[in-house]
């Protein structure tokens, strides 16, 4: 079981987890440095489909990975605390012979900094912190570590990134470099090829995808019944070699609906991860629009085929060539590929108190939730609501009602879509996704 791993970090955090990983002959490794943390993200949309996993020494990159939301592949951090801090205050203080308050710190959080020093029997408060906030510059940080050490405050500074040590030697300033400790990264190392064990038994679970083919029903022109027996025949030929090309095998169940038996990993690696409609030959040549798809996953062949006639249905609901997965632990996810693709949950036990008060399902309570993390925000309007819902306005108006008279939704002001447009009211949901 090989482990494609994304390592993003500076070019001494890098090297070090590379002389680590060397002997773990399971993981390929992309070692990455962000010399610039402009180029953090550029380098996650690159990379991402080419790792199963990435790894981040530090909180810099993991924090604008966190933020940006971009990424498809577990994310592990090692965060700059425990062995690798202890060893960075070990070295300030063998060399230097300083005291706590006599060093300023970035890249780290204060109370791992205070754990830390505990755990040392260091009874002195640092004051010198400035760990890492979005839309925080190098410079903002250098500037801070040269002005306590130009005023006398401190005498040498602890910093996460290669760059803001650079410049801090420029300066003169005494600057120590915090670099992930071999504990630190075996112990991450370890956890991912346990992850990695996990994913592959998920990959063997059975997944079942359900076709429903609209190839002559919405067409125009007159087929005779050769001609439709003809192209009957020709559609199923495409079927069994997609079903091939996924190590599965197809059954008709009726009239233009299919069912292929295959397994989750190989559903996984067509659809991007489920996150996309597979761009295959086959289904080019059917029409990729006249094709509407519900993937069922579960632990046996029956409860998979069971959650594939779920998604289908799901799929329906937004139209012709929709894609639509149901996963064994009641999650949905979709339409694939689409815009307004979102992954919710159809059973949830925290939200039905809230469904027996608003009188509203849980699957479209937890869809709303979902559109909400989507679209980074609480506020939405009713139609705005309604187009994410794929249902009529009034409908979506129907359900901020039943939301708002239980007190899960509130008016908070209103919105102009067009210079001539009617106002549209701006609703606040709370539903415990903050």
């Amino acid at each position: 079981m090989k482990i494609r791993l994304g390592i993003l970090g500076s070019e001494e955090s890098v090297k070090v987890i590379l002389d680590i990983v060397a002997s773990y002959p399971n993981f390929t490794c992309f070692p990455l440095v962000n010399g610039d943390r402009e180029r953090i993200i550029p380098l996650l949309q690159e990379y991402d489909k080419k790792v199963d996993m990435w790894l981040f020494p530090g909180r810099i990159a993991y924090v604008i990975a966190q933020e940006w939301g971009g990424i498809s592949r577990p994310v592990f951090n090692i965060p700059y605390k425990g062995s690798s801090l202890y060893r960075t205050l070990c070295e300030i203080f063998y060399s230097k012979k300083l005291t706590i308050s006599q060093i300023s710190f970035d890249s780290v959080l204060d109370e791992d900094l205070q754990l830390a020093c505990a755990e040392l029997g260091i009874l002195e408060k640092t004051a010198h912190v400035k760990p890492f906030m979005l839309g925080q510059t190098e410079e903002e940080c250098a500037e801070f570590h040269y002005q306590l050490w130009k005023s006398g405050s401190t005498k040498a500074a602890v910093t996460g990134a290669g760059n803001i040590k650079k410049r801090l030697q420029q300066l003169g300033v005494s600057v120590f470099k915090i670099l992930p400790a071999r504990a630190d990264v075996e112990a991450a190392l370890n956890m991912m090829m346990r992850v990695a064990e996990m994913q592959f038994v998920r990959d063997a679970q059975i997944a079942v995808q359900m076709l429903e083919l609209d190839a002559f029903t919405s067409s125009k022109e007159f087929f005779s019944a050769d001609e439709m027996y003809s192209g009957e025949i020709e559609i199923r030929q495409k079927l069994i070699s997609y079903a091939k090309r996924v190590h599965g095998s197809l059954k008709a169940a009726g009239p233009d609906r299919f069912v292929i038996f295959t397994t989750r990993g190989m559903l996984r690696a067509v659809t991007d991860d489920f996150s996309a409609i597979p761009l295959i030959e086959e289904f080019e040549q059917i029409g990729q629009s006249l094709v509407t798809c519900g993937i069922g996953v579960g632990m046996s062949a029956y409860e998979a085929e069971f959650h594939a006639a779920k998604a289908l249905l799901h799929a329906k609901k937004y139209g012709k060539g929709s894609w639509v997965v149901f996963f064994d632990d009641k999650t949905v996810v979709g339409p694939l590929g689409k815009e307004k693709q979102i992954s919710y949950c159809y059973s949830s036990e925290s939200l039905r108190s809230v469904s027996d008060l608003t009188k509203i399902s849980i699957s479209t309570l937890s869809k709303i939730i979902a559109i909400m993390r989507k679209i980074r925000s609480l506020e939405i309007s009713a139609q705005e609501l309604a187009s994410h819902l794929q249902i009529l306005p009034r409908s979506a108006r129907r359900i901020i009602t039943k939301l708002e008279q239980s007190g899960f939704a509130q008016a908070i002001g209103e919105e102009s879509p067009s210079p001539r447009g009617r106002p549209r009211t701006l609703y606040r949901i709370n539903l415990g996704q903050e």
